[in-house]
């Protein structure tokens, strides 16, 4: 009767600890999202990610918000060399953070750390499906279900600057996260609801196939090639096309874009319509001029 009792109020004291963290750790991202953004941060996104200058005040805020809820939670751990900076840090938790703005999200609750290398390096160890049995290889990124984004400093760097080519290799990182979330790697993250799933099968389905015969007749595609290796890396290269190349995308495969557009819940399209100008300046030097 003693240790049946005891496992009870073990059980119970489990409970209520998991209970408060859960309470406290909700209050402290609400403090976090609504929180001032250092300039200092600010400079440094404004020179190292150019859409930047382009999202709406709303987004702006969120993007913000994310990245103070990010960088309080993420470890960063540099690797071969490579100094953790908050250049580094805030470079990296922004194109993270850049696909969550416009959704309700708790920040990739199974995300730990964060390793960066300075350049290419050599990885083989977990990858996206968490194998641990993957030949070693050269490697510009990975993500791992086991709560860890490994990233090239050069590449994150590269990607963020070129905001155009279709290839970063944070967003493509970052969204095997998203993908990760329900614990599968399936090219299929967490929707809003089973008409949502319903969609997102099919058409995903039907693009996928779509894409492989592109791919196979060696014709020019919007997304990167290397989507072709399986639904996961499909989703991943879609995502960097539907933020860094959304007009063709929008153009080419509207039915794809319309499902991104619909999970991410935000339309890049719009990011550039003002000509860098974010659209709540155009909007005020409208009101101004009227």
């Amino acid at each position: 009767m003693i240790s049946a009792c005891f496992v009870v109020i073990i059980g119970m004291t489990v409970v209520v600890v998991w209970a408060v963290t859960r309470a406290h750790r909700a209050a402290r991202r609400k403090t976090l999202m609504k929180a001032p953004f250092p300039e200092e941060w600010s400079a440094i996104l404004s020179k190292n990610l150019p859409p930047y200058s382009s999202l709406p005040g709303g987004l702006l805020d969120q993007l913000h918000g994310y990245i103070n809820v990010f960088l309080d939670e993420k470890d960063f751990e540099g690797c071969g060399g490579q100094e953790i900076t908050d250049e580094v840090r805030v470079t990296i938790a922004a194109q993270a953070c850049l696909l969550l703005v416009g959704r309700d999200s708790k920040c990739y609750p199974r995300l730990r750390s964060v390793l960066v290398y300075p350049h290419t390096y050599v990885g083989g160890k977990g990858g996206i499906f968490g194998a641990g049995d993957e030949q070693p290889s050269a490697r510009l990124g990975e993500s791992w279900r086991t709560g860890a984004v490994v990233l090239s400093w050069d590449s994150v760097r590269g990607g963020a600057a070129n905001f155009d080519d279709g290839h970063n290799v944070a967003l493509h990182e970052f969204a095997h996260q998203l993908d990760q979330e329900d614990g599968a790697a399936d090219g299929t993250p967490i929707l809003r609801g089973l008409s949502s799933y319903r969609s997102w099968a099919r058409s995903l389905t039907e693009e996928y196939k779509s894409f492989l015969k592109r791919v196979k007749a060696h014709r020019k595609t919007v997304i990167d090639e290397y989507g072709a290796t399986n639904p996961a890396e499909f989703f991943a290269t879609a995502t960097e096309a539907f933020f860094e190349k959304p007009e063709q995308l929008a153009k080419k495969r509207p039915d794809l874009y319309a499902e991104l557009k619909s999970y991410y819940r935000i339309d890049p399209t719009e990011w550039s319509s003002t000509g860098g100008v974010s659209l709540a300046e155009a909007l005020r030097a409208q009101s101004e001029e009227i």
